[in-house]
């Protein structure tokens, strides 16, 4: 019975944090290619790539296990009447979370994934979001966004033709 009730509340909170993260994720992701461009994090691939499976899987972790917690301690300030400083930490969380454990997956994915219990939970993660993606809510809100965007990207094109008109003229 409880299980039940739980269930869909839970499901709701998932695709809801699911959600933020992806948000968060598409805005950062020039950020995070950027990131990935400088030196010293080809120096840290590098040095990560000699890492074994575990340790890599420990360094994975680490960002999580810190920065998660901020996010209810964010909540609570924002609760407690400081709602800038409590939208601070979470987007800062958010963001260096985000960062971090995309860069770091994206170098040792292959390598995380020789841990069968790792393996096991990607596998099921993949599978779910991939459900998510498939339900017609989800599927009519990325029609959605695809349009909003090219419209942003056409409006854009017309206000550089504008501006360079402009400039053209003067």
């Amino acid at each position: 019975m409880r299980q039940a009730l739980l269930r869909p509340l839970l499901t709701v909170a998932a695709v809801l944090y699911f959600l933020v993260d992806a948000l968060v994720f598409a805005a950062l992701r020039p950020v995070a290619a950027w990131i990935g461009r400088l030196k010293i994090v080809a120096r840290i691939a590098a040095w990560i790539g000699r890492l074994g499976p575990y340790p890599t899987l420990a360094l994975f972790v680490v960002p999580l296990v810190v920065l998660e917690p901020l996010k209810p301690v964010g909540l609570y300030l924002m609760g407690t009447g400081h709602p800038l400083e409590g939208g601070a930490i979470i987007a800062a969380a958010e963001i260096i979370k985000i960062t971090l454990v995309e860069r770091l997956f994206r170098i040792s994915r292959d390598k995380l994934l020789t841990i069968p219990a790792f393996a096991w939970c990607y596998v099921r993660v993949v599978r779910w979001l991939d459900w998510l993606n498939a339900l017609p809510p989800w599927v009519a809100v990325k029609r959605l966004a695809a349009r909003v965007k090219d419209a942003a990207h056409g409006m854009l094109r017309n206000l550089r033709g504008w501006a360079l008109r402009l400039a053209n003229r003067g």
